[in-house]
């Protein structure tokens, strides 16, 4: 079979088309320019993608790279169905960013990160705020809004910071308000049972706490009206629904497969119809999980809220914004509605779609990192974005494979490493970095993903939104 890529054609400095061919159903863009790389492999699973019979609108955003199926960066709207490896393990895999009263240098940014990594626990399958069956049930069917009944129920020290006030506004700045309809009856035991204690931790892989800089101010007004200023000191946190969400996509992936409808069909690419017993259920089981990742996140910015308390008295830390990026929701388009599945892509909704909402004069506020040891961005959305199903890229997007970064394989087998020790430590010059497996580290190196700044120019050319803020990290906190 050809090399797929050789199938795209460029269109314009931002834009590639791949033609409707062979099996595929509908066309494909990706939106790149000269200076982004893609893979083969993550072009050909965008071609798997627009091969599927209920597939009415696929692209991809510049960080497109290869996934379980289906590629990361991967926009697609389907007619009447949902596809669990289109919004993948990670179910509502999200980034939040608080923002401070502080300047660099008012504050010891390293000794707060090494607070805020004594009270939240990185890397995988770790524990922190147990609940019990009846308090996973608030969770899973208010979102964020569990909270106060957390509080009242547990003596955990995450809830030492927790505010009536604060909550409410809270909720106003989170995507749904923190709150999908989730059904724990549609949830498979295994989510419950290995993920029932992960709330308020980080996990392993690309997620993070950081502390940053707001290093320039893009937009001025906008950014005044977040709260955001020069040098102010901010805190950015990736997380989503840790060994929950991966166990609902799992075990969903596995009843799609099993369909008769599905025969023939790979785990990785099979779908439900969204009106049949199955589909329901997933789309229950999603939001379930999706809140899971509402809470987790929210108690982790509790836990750091309260490490600035302790630190420096009583600290306002305002929530700017929680958007998730591993989702699928029904949206109407002009060609009328459709399952928008957006893996590692983020909503980007514009003024006139966030109406009735805090929002609807800025439109959403988009949070958009790169790697750790380079800059994240704040932007928000313009409202023009409809050829891209109102979607951007959720970050910089993998250049290379965390193996072929770090030099090792599989089965044992090793191979040099194309990210030196020296290399990694250069990257990371000036940055307080805690990371709970030294020996995988590098797997996240900077030198291992996209340049931001270009993705994040490509997503404004386009013109779907416009950034307000650049942020660098001064400390950063992985698992």
């Amino acid at each position: 079979m050809s090399d797929p890529s050789q199938q795209l054609v460029r269109c314009d400095p931002l834009r590639l088309y791949m033609e409707q061919t062979g099996q595929m159903v509908t066309d494909a863009t990706i939106f790149a320019s000269q200076a982004i790389t893609l893979e083969a492999d993550a072009v050909s699973q965008l071609r798997d993608a627009a091969s599927l019979p209920p597939a009415k609108k696929v692209l991809a955003t510049a960080d497109i790279h290869v996934g379980f199926g289906i590629p990361i960066g991967a926009v697609i709207g389907m007619d009447n169905a949902i596809m669990p490896a289109a919004v993948g393990y990670d179910i509502n895999c999200g980034m939040r960013l608080l923002n401070t009263p502080f300047t660099k240098g008012d504050i010891d940014t390293d000794k707060i990160a090494l607070s805020i990594a004594r009270d939240i626990p990185l890397g995988e399958g770790k524990a922190n705020v147990p609940i019990d069956k009846k308090l996973l049930e608030a969770v899973v069917y208010n979102g964020v809004a569990s909270i106060p009944a957390l509080a009242q129920k547990l003596d955990h020290r995450a809830f030492e910071a927790f505010d009536p006030d604060d909550l409410a506004e809270d909720l106003k700045r989170i995507e749904d308000n923190g709150r999908m309809a989730g059904d724990l009856g549609a949830v498979p035991n295994a989510a419950i049972d290995k993920g029932i204690g992960q709330l308020g931790t980080l996990g392993g892989g690309n997620h993070f706490i950081e502390i940053q800089c707001v290093q320039e101010i893009i937009d001025p007004v906008l950014a005044q009206s977040f709260g955001l200023f020069q040098n102010q000191i901010v805190v950015m946190i990736h997380s989503g629904s840790r060994r929950f969400g991966y166990e609902v996509a799992d075990q969903y992936m596995t009843v799609a497969a099993k369909r008769p409808d599905m025969a023939g069909r790979r785990k990785m690419l099979s779908y439900l119809p969204a009106d049949s017993k199955e589909g329901k259920n997933y789309i229950a089981a999603m939001a379930a999980a999706a809140n899971f990742a509402f809470v987790n996140r929210h108690i982790m910015a509790l836990l750091v809220r309260r490490c600035f308390n302790r630190m420096f008295g009583q600290t306002p830390l305002n929530l700017i914004y929680d958007v998730p990026h591993n989702m699928a929701k029904l949206e109407k388009y002009q060609a009328g509605s459709l399952w928008v599945h957006r893996k590692g892509a983020t909503r980007a909704f514009g003024p006139k779609l966030m109406a009735g909402t805090i929002f609807e004069k800025t439109g959403q506020p988009i949070i958009t990192p790169g790697s750790m040891g380079t800059s994240s961005y704040l932007l928000v959305g313009t409202g023009n974005a409809e050829e891209s199903l109102y979607s951007v890229n959720h970050g910089a997007g993998r250049v290379m494979s965390r193996t072929a970064a770090a030099g090792k394989g599989r089965y044992g087998r090793t191979s040099p490493a194309r990210i030196s020790d020296e290399q990694f430590k250069k990257s990371m010059q000036g940055i307080k970095l805690i990371a709970e497996d030294k020996h995988r580290i590098k797997e996240e190196a900077p030198g291992a993903y996209k340049d931001i700044d270009e993705v994040v120019r490509i997503v404004t050319r386009c013109g779907w939104a416009k950034p307000v803020a650049r942020m660098v990290p001064l400390a950063v906190l992985k698992g």
